[in-house]
């Protein structure tokens, strides 16, 4: 499979978006679109599934989008939600609506077979069930299964009304839909930004073996790095193409920026003293020859452009806070929750402090901000700040009382002592300039509205910050932008996040929200990380070590260990040459059907699939054991 873009380019209206599109996608690619917001990322992947949107770009190669054979394309955003009454499992099993329906066909002509004969009908039957058995239709029962145990959802949830769940299992849900559809490429646009951290590492192993093609719009820069292995930069209306993970990117982007400067100032230089020795010898008559010479050396030199600086454009801010007591924040048993408890948790906040709350949705973690900002009561335990304490709170809603304000009103409105010169110099820091701060609020986007929300917080000058999900609109400069804020920070910050690499970077604790307990980890979350592995390895020797130590107590304990070990090795092996077997019998019972009397025969033929759909239930059945016992094996040995 292939796809490619070649000088193609996009406009809406005189606007140009992209000037000149070189792209392509290879078979089992995992390929990341990266760029500021607004640059056209999303466009781009709108692109690849509607080509109308591509017109001849400014590149002197020949326009066209080839494609290898018809590769079927699915794109997350297009993956809408059928019926928000359906339940999780009539929503999934719309995926295999041609399964169904082709099951349908087969029970209907099934029936005309049982009263007639005729060979138009005998061949439609033998024509669907063949087709039904290509398509997987004995199969993807199991199939679904299975994924959405994987995906993390409960036998009951199967049963679930859509509406009943929230945005990010919403997401995940769609998601497994799209997995299930098993497009040649795979489109996702920010396909972590509502899944917490559990999800988006399955998330992470899934992606990373999946059999087709990737490309992924993402400002998650740990899950970058993880997954792909190309790199396309929209800058300045223009694509580049890295080889590499994100990090490979970074320093690919930086060496040919230094690289390209250097060789234009030079280039520069060298055309500066040809252009000196030509214009003080041209009009001598012993040195015109030479002074001709020089201007040809220019003539000839293949013009190296300066190379546009890094697109880095940012907000930024100082912090005047007043400095608040030692003990900023202490919480014990606090239970939180609306109509019941969903969690309680006790800890210390200090000065200085930076202490991040992660976990799944849908378990507390907002709640927990929101408690302690006062905007819901606590139902239980004690809750007390300390001297001094003046906090900030951004909320992942981003919600303002008058949308109809515009980013200049909203601002005065909070600030009326300042002067409009002082509030548009603010406003400016945060990229509101000129025309943009007479924006509706309504108007602006979520990473404007982001924006404006931290420009208002930081302004007021809190010795305690409240963040939650404060990265969840905002592109990588953004984020790398509010790192650097945050760590000069000398307050005490309580954030919640799902972006791993901004809680690596931020974080010097961590709150962590599992189903029914919350516990404190004093440290950042790379460390946190390698301790949950080593704990998992510990895990894991200790079970070794037992068996270990049982086989040296007794040597009678080492017999039957042997034994037990010589059982499920013979047991795996008469499952494997068991379905060896019935694999083969499925075959002959195959090439039986193609048989020119059987294929004509509707009740030997009907006989043949039946048994062909008996056999291959026990290879699935046979298989499942087969995994049991692998598994049982590799605990114990």
């Amino acid at each position: 499979m292939n796809y490619k873009i070649v000088n193609g380019s996009i406009s809406f209206g005189a606007e140009t978006i992209l000037e000149e599109i070189n792209f392509e996608i290879k078979e089992k690619d995992k390929i990341a679109i990266v760029g500021r917001n607004g640059c056209g990322k999303t466009t781009l992947l709108k692109s690849i599934v509607n080509n109308e949107m591509l017109e001849e770009g400014i590149g002197e190669e020949k326009f066209g989008v080839y494609k290898q054979g018809t590769p079927s394309i699915g794109y997350l955003k297009q993956m809408e939600l059928e019926n928000s009454n359906n339940t999780m499992l009539e929503e999934i099993l719309t995926v295999y609506e041609p399964i169904t329906k082709l099951a349908e066909k087969i029970e209907r002509l099934a029936k005309e077979l049982e009263t007639s004969q005729e060979e138009k009908t005998i061949k439609e039957y033998t024509n669907s069930m063949e087709r039904f058995e290509r398509m997987g239709g004995y199969t993807y029962q199991k199939e679904y299964e299975v994924a959405i145990k994987k995906f993390g959802f409960t036998e009951e949830e199967k049963s679930k009304k859509m509406a009943q769940f929230s945005g990010g299992q919403r997401t995940k849900i769609a998601f497994l839909k799209l997995l299930l559809s098993k497009p040649d490429i795979l489109l996702l646009d920010e396909p972590t930004n509502h899944l917490d951290i559990t999800a988006i590492e399955w998330l992470e192993n899934y992606l990373k073996n999946y059999p087709n093609a990737v490309v992924v719009v993402s400002h998650d820069r740990m899950f970058l790095d993880r997954i792909v292995n190309k790199v396309y930069e929209i800058e300045y209306a223009a694509i580049t193409e890295y080889i590499g993970n994100y990090t490979d990117f970074e320093k690919q982007k930086r060496a040919n920026y230094e690289k390209q400067r250097k060789d234009y100032e030079y280039q520069q230089a060298e055309i500066k003293r040809l252009q000196r020795i030509a214009d003080r010898f041209r009009y001598k008559p012993t040195k015109a020859k030479m002074a001709l010479s020089k201007l040809k050396q220019i003539e000839r030199m293949t013009i190296i452009e300066e190379p546009s600086k890094y697109d880095l454009k940012t907000f930024h801010t100082h912090f005047n806070i007043l400095e608040s007591g030692r003990m900023v924040l202490r919480v014990k048993n606090l239970q939180i929750g609306y109509e019941k408890t969903i969690a309680e948790t006790s800890f210390e906040l200090y000065r200085g402090q930076k202490l991040a709350i992660i976990g799944a949705n849908g378990i507390g973690k907002s709640t927990l901000l929101k408690t302690i900002n006062g905007d819901i009561p606590k139902l239980g335990g004690e809750l007390e700040y300390g001297y001094h304490v003046n906090k900030g709170y951004f909320d992942q809603q981003m919600e303002f009382s008058n949308p109809e304000n515009t980013v200049f009103d909203e601002f005065y409105e909070n600030f009326p002592d300042l002067t409009t010169t002082q509030i548009r110099t603010i406003l400016g820091t945060f990229l509101f300039s000129g025309e943009e701060v007479f924006k509706k609020i309504k108007v602006l986007s979520g990473g404007e509205r982001g924006r404006l929300q931290l420009c208002k917080i930081f302004k007021k000058g809190p010795n305690l910050l409240l963040l939650d999900e404060p990265t969840n609109h905002m592109d990588i400069v953004g984020k790398e932008s509010l790192e650097n804020i945050l760590k000069e920070y000398t307050g005490t910050l309580l954030f919640v996040s799902h972006d791993r690499y901004f809680v690596n970077k931020i974080a010097d604790s961590l709150l962590i929200f599992e189903p029914g307990k919350v516990s404190y980890f004093n440290g950042t979350y790379e460390e946190y990380t390698r301790k949950r592995e080593e704990q998992e390895e510990q895990e894991v020797n200790n079970t070794k070590e037992e068996s270990n130590k049982t086989n040296e107590n007794s040597n009678k304990n080492l017999y039957f260990l042997n034994k037990e070990k010589n059982k499920i090795q013979n047991k795996i092996s008469k499952l494997e040459r068991e379905i060896a077997e019935k694999e083969n019998e499925v075959k002959v019972l195959q090439e039986e059907m193609l048989q020119e009397e059987i294929s004509t025969d509707y009740v030997k033929l009907k006989e043949i699939q039946d048994k062909i759909q008996s056999i291959n239930q026990e290879i699935e059945a046979k298989m499942l054991e087969w995994e049991e016992w692998n598994e049982k094996s590799t605990i114990l040995f």
